[in-house]
């Protein structure tokens, strides 16, 4: 066939913590010795009660259609999450169920965007973000949050990038890649501009609950802001359920409508069985997740004081998700023990893979070159045989 094909979607990009993810497993399979720590994904099993739950409703016979928008005792469930935890109130009608947090930014996503409009996001961002604004026709309008501020962005510099195409801000919070954490009065002061230039907030909070010091705040829980927000949220990370593919929107009504009728066309409603299990980790308690929150600070403060002593340097420790954003434009320059010259973060991915068996994600993908991630949501034993191989690496460059 002659005839072309999608020039809007061949011209997103891939995404590279997949693909990385991808190739250090191919790599494993064929025999090679990689630790990677490209893919944000928890170590844990999945609960017990959630397995149970699951188990539960596919033996009762729970696998048939059910509403685009979810299944209502789950959306209940989940209105009240929101209300309990967060402060925040969203009528059942209001959620929406999804295939994971990702397909929630997608919906929201297509919601808002007119061809033209812009969406703005901090930088450095979650790969898949902008990829989703261009592939809606939106333009998508980076505002650099840069290391000195602890990659969190001022209300300055939002009121400052806002102009009368700007529709919406993607906030993610805490942030992957570089586990910051806005405060209360940082969200606040935010939360005045996004009222002031009358735009939306998409806020996608799905590491909320991996937090080390003090306490979450959603973006929607301020003055003017709940018609406003579209909080996106999930399980795959809180409740160590990546495969299950299982999310959420909670949205103004008017949108929420516009969700269901997308989401009615698109992928009808999630997996049963994984609303099903939701409804179950929802129901639990937090036990299991205050567990993985401890084992993380104490793997993120090992990374913090083994990085910090191979770069000479001290390495800020992240205020939340499980993600070490490494500054290392200082080794740029450097040649590999080959001769080939380090010139940024993929560079530097590239030769530790190559050389050292070791897979990291330049923080190019994200938006920062000088820095990369390293996912500290792996074993004590891989961690430590990642900062060998780092320091191994590193030591190897010349110059």
């Amino acid at each position: 066939m002659t005839r072309a094909l999608s020039t809007k979607t061949e011209n997103i990009a891939a995404s590279l913590t997949v693909a990385i993810d991808t190739l250090a497993k191919q790599m494993i399979a064929d025999g090679k010795d990689v630790v990677s720590l490209g893919a944000g994904e928890p170590d844990f099993p999945t609960p017990t009660p959630i397995q149970d739950a699951a188990c539960e409703a596919i033996r009762t016979g729970k696998t048939r259609y059910t509403a685009p928008v979810g299944i209502l005792e789950v959306r209940k469930a989940v209105a009240e999450k929101l209300k309990k935890e967060n402060g925040i109130d969203y009528a059942p009608e209001q959620i929406i169920m999804t295939s994971g947090a990702k397909h929630a930014v997608f919906n929201a996503l297509a919601a808002l965007v007119n061809p033209g409009d812009e969406v703005i996001i901090p930088a450095p961002y979650w790969v898949t973000y902008p990829e989703l604004v261009k592939w809606l026709g939106g333009k998508p309008v980076f505002v650099q949050a840069g290391i000195e501020n602890d990659f969190k962005i001022t209300a300055k510099q939002l009121s400052e990038a806002c102009t009368d195409k700007t529709k919406a801000i993607l906030l993610n919070n805490p942030c992957n890649p570089t586990g910051s954490v806005y405060s209360r009065e940082e969200l606040a002061s935010l939360a005045k501009v996004i009222v002031e230039k009358d735009i939306y907030c998409i806020s996608d909070e799905v590491y909320e609950y991996f937090t080390y010091s003090g306490s979450f705040v959603s973006a929607a829980a301020f003055d003017g802001m709940p018609e406003r927000t579209i909080v996106v949220n999930g399980f795959s990370k809180s409740y160590c359920m990546t495969g299950w593919r299982i999310g959420y929107d909670a949205a103004p009504a008017p949108i929420a409508k516009i969700i269901g009728k997308i989401q009615g066309q698109a992928t009808h409603h999630p997996s049963n069985v994984a609303q099903y299990a939701a409804l179950a980790a929802l129901q639990m308690g937090k036990a299991s997740t205050e567990s993985m929150c401890a084992a993380f600070k104490k793997r993120r403060d090992f990374m913090v004081e083994r990085m910090s002593a191979i770069l000479g340097e001290s390495v800020k420790a992240p205020a939340g998700a499980f993600y070490l954003f490494l500054p290392v434009s200082k080794l740029y320059g450097k040649t590999t023990p080959e001769g080939t010259k380090i010139e940024g973060s993929i560079d530097f991915c590239k030769f530790l893979l190559e050389s050292e068996g070791l897979a990291i994600v330049p923080g190019a993908a994200f938006g920062d070159d000088t820095c990369m991630r390293f996912s500290y949501a792996a074993s004590d034993e891989s961690l430590a045989k990642a900062c060998e191989r780092f320091e191994r690496g590193v030591k190897s460059l010349r110059g």
